[in-house]
């Protein structure tokens, strides 16, 4: 062949892997209101930095008519290219094609992304449009998927995993995302289950539909599966861009630094006022959060779910962080089953890629019920104390109000390696608040005493002064300072500076045994 002819022959091969299944199906995709798969990868990386990869490759079936069924790239697009000039890896499923469905030659191309993404110390994003397993590539299919799960287990804690839900996710594809870091999910036109609802019915009788099992409300809210959820496309990919932004490419890199205008010792006088006198009052955590934080801005994950714990990133002095945050609109702030998984996944999360950990404590306990007794609040929430405990990078904790029981030892106390505790001068740590306790303690003086409501509120009083208040924690060196809640940002960025170079070291083993 001749010069000329093999570039023509290049050309060809090219113009049909950029066509996809064809613009018949490419319409069907935008009328649904999904862009397709190289339109995804050209919004989420910056302009003209994507690289393809295994553009050229096919699948090897020769049954059930598949030689018909050939489309260069078979149905993935993968590669690499930059987020604001930083690497990443990607790979998208292309619905055009063969319901984006996975088959051998198509998941040998994901494994490629994985595994070069490992080597170069690079996130990795996965953008998932599929109808499943490949049917007729048969086991063969299965073992692709296999190899991404190992890959995504083997990945976990070294660099970065992203998947974002576009379109449909179902049976064992699902658990390559289950296995990734964070799961973004479009609303509307993406859903994630293990069997749909047809087959549900026939074995269950149960009716149900692909939005109510599986849909971006019911994993974002409901089960958790999902830490964010987005209208569109666009702005699912946008979101991911901003995730980025706050975490390091790898677990042997520092998170990265943002220059801000807003001044380190900034002293926010409104933050005196924001947690109420009345300590059964509710507040939102969140404002407290927002008035330290550089900029005031706090990028939340798993807002709708779980409410009553709040995490997310946010930057002090330009350094990223991770923050968690007992959330008192919410059952007061108690910790529960699911507040105790979503802290703890996070906890081990910011541990892993070098994030410190800035705690804001205002919890009254764990949540008290039968339904959480029955469901296991012991093991989960004892997953929320190994996390914490295991956690070496530098742990800041600020006691807003209450830290009462077990839940204060939970909440990054100074007994689980936390290198320095704040408490403002509202803050109760004790085994209970001060009425039950003296209900306890006092039930026969007060019953005989000849006024039992004064004697009841001087023993109150008497048992928040010697035993409640935060000056009783930090003379035993539990508290390291009082402090003035104006003064918390000044403190935090001081703190996170002499700590910077932080080195804690866990005992040498294989792994521990986390309370699964």
């Amino acid at each position: 062949m001749a010069g000329h002819e093999k570039l023509h022959e290049l050309e060809r091969r090219t113009r049909l892997a950029l066509a996809g299944g064809g613009p018949d199906r490419v319409r069907k995709q935008h009328e649904a209101g999904k862009l397709t798969a190289r339109e995804r990868i050209e919004f989420l990386l910056d302009g003209g930095s994507f690289c393809e990869l295994d553009r050229l490759v096919t699948h090897r079936c020769r049954d059930f008519g598949m030689d018909e069924e050939r489309y260069p790239g078979d149905g993935v697009i993968t590669g690499f290219g930059t987020i604001e000039r930083r690497p990443v890896y990607v790979f998208a499923q292309d619905f055009t094609v063969l319901g984006g469905s996975l088959g051998e030659a198509y998941a040998r191309k994901i494994c490629k992304i994985m595994d070069l993404a490992q080597k170069a110390g690079s996130p990795v994003i996965g953008l998932n449009d599929s109808g499943g397993a490949r049917i007729q590539e048969g086991v063969l299919a299965l073992a692709g998927y296999a190899d991404i799960f190992l890959r995504n287990t083997l990945s976990s804690g070294v660099i970065p995993q992203i998947s974002a839900i576009m379109g449909p996710c179902a049976g064992g594809a699902v658990y390559s995302p289950a296995l990734t870091d964070f799961i973004f999910m479009v609303q509307k036109s993406s859903y994630m289950f293990l069997t749909g609802p047809d087959v549900i019915k026939a074995v269950t009788h149960e009716e149900t539909t692909k939005e109510d099992l599986g849909g971006a409300a019911t994993h974002s809210e409901v089960s958790g599966i999902a830490h964010f959820a987005y209208p569109n496309d666009e702005t699912c990919l946008l979101a991911i861009r901003e995730l980025l932004s706050f975490l390091p490419a790898n677990n042997m890199e520092d998170p990265p630094t943002k220059p801000t205008a807003d001044p380190h010792n900034r002293a926010d006088e409104r933050l005196d006022d924001v947690v109420p006198d009345d300590p059964s009052q509710p507040y939102d955590i969140k404002d407290v959060i927002r008035l330290v934080v550089d900029d005031g801005y706090f990028f939340e994950v798993q807002p709708h779910h779980a409410r009553n714990l709040v995490i997310g990133f946010a930057r002090l002095g330009g350094r990223s962080v991770g923050i968690v945050a007992n959330q008192p609109l919410f059952h007061a702030g108690c910790l529960d089953i699911e507040a105790s998984l979503k802290g703890a996944r996070f906890v081990r999360f910011c541990d892993a890629f070098n994030l410190p950990l800035v705690t804001f404590e205002d919890v009254p306990g764990f949540l008290p019920g039968v339904k959480q007794e029955l469901g296991g609040i012991i093991k989960h929430g004892a997953k929320l104390l190994y996390a914490y405990a295991e956690a070496t990078v530098p742990k800041l904790t600020v006691i807003t109000r209450k830290a009462y029981g077990g839940a204060y030892c939970v909440m990054s106390s100074k007994h689980l390696r936390t290198d320095l505790n704040f408490a403002y001068p509202t803050a109760e740590i004790a085994v209970m608040g001060a009425q039950g306790a003296v209900n306890i303690l006092y039930r026969k003086e007060i019953s005989g005493a000849d006024d039992p409501a004064q004697a009841r509120a001087e023993l109150i009083a008497a048992y928040e002064a010697k035993l409640a208040s935060p000056y009783a924690a930090a003379e035993m060196g539990f508290v390291d300072e009082v402090i003035l809640p104006r003064l918390t940002r000044q403190r935090l960025i001081a703190g996170l500076a002499v700590l910077a170079n932080k080195q804690d070291r866990n005992p040498s083993r294989k792994h521990g045994n986390l309370p699964l």
